[in-house]
């Protein structure tokens, strides 16, 4: 009897050997995706443009490894002038699969060095509409001609003065589906109105004394008696030019409130994707 169970004890396990093996090759094989990455290719291109009265020079950044036509997006600088943080945030955009220009409000590339001179060439632009109309349409058809670009897919984003301007265009009523201004002031030459098409980021700085509190209730009452699809964004802690890492040398150098604010940095230009994600449903 003893050595009969022993017997039966082997055949038992060899039985459950035999099944265990079967039922893994019955198991279906992980499937393995070929996920292909491709190569991001940025180019970076000087262009000219012009009004009837002034030459401008901007910088179109694309990568050249899509094929598609795809959204464009204006950048419009801070009132230092068309610089190579304008350039940097440029390119950013293109590698994220959009083709954008740096565009150049002021004429001629013409830069800012003290904030006297800032004040000045940014003061002539916003107190003459007809002229920074002129200038940004002169950018926007550049960009929609661009060969990459989708034409009826555009946005603009402006820092500072920048991010007034291109909320100003917006109230006027240019062709935009989207547009987001960075620590901008929000008392505006033209206010919203129901010319206003497109959708609205404002991200701007809880301690920036450049914008009051007052401005932005008026702001935000004139946005929503218009119904505008907008949102605002205060980030606690941050002052003016947040977004700018050559922001706080400045504002030690020239003594103004300017100050780099790594993390309102990331969760603005977080939001600007979001924004641009739900405008043109891009990745």
């Amino acid at each position: 009897m003893k050595t009969q169970f022993k017997f039966n004890n082997g055949i038992i396990l060899i039985l459950t050997i035999l099944t265990f093996l079967v039922s893994c090759k019955k198991q279906p094989k992980e499937k393995v995706e070929n996920v292909i990455t491709q190569e991001i290719n940025v180019e970076g291109l000087e262009v000219t443009y012009s009004t009837d009265t002034t030459q401008m020079k901007g910088y179109v950044a694309y990568d050249k490894n899509i094929t598609t036509k795809r959204p464009g997006i204006i950048v419009v600088h801070e009132w230092w002038g068309h610089n190579d943080y304008t350039r940097e945030r440029a390119n950013m955009l293109a590698e994220l699969g959009y083709t954008a220009i740096a565009i150049d409000m002021y004429g001629d590339g013409k830069q800012a060095l003290h904030p006297q001179d800032a004040g000045k060439f940014s003061g002539m632009v916003m107190k003459n509409i007809d002229v920074a109309k002129a200038r940004f349409d002169a950018a926007l058809q550049v960009l929609k001609n661009n060969p990459s670009v989708d034409s009826t897919k555009i946005a603009a984003i402006g820092y500072c003065f920048g991010g007034s301007v291109v909320l100003t265009m917006a109230n006027a009523g240019e062709d935009l589906d989207a547009v987001a201004a960075f620590h901008s002031g929000v008392q505006l030459p033209i206010m919203p109105n129901n010319k206003l098409k497109a959708k609205v980021l404002v991200a701007n700085g809880a301690d920036d004394p450049f914008v009051s509190p007052e401005s932005i209730v008026n702001f935000k009452k004139e946005m929503d008696s218009i119904h505008a699809d907008y949102q605002y964004i205060s980030y606690q802690g941050a002052k003016h030019a947040y977004t700018s890492k050559g922001a706080t040398a400045l504002g030690e150098k020239f003594n103004l409130p300017l100050e780099y604010n790594e993390e309102a940095d990331a969760k603005s230009w977080e939001a600007l994707l979001e924004l641009l994600h739900n405008t043109f449903k891009t990745k």
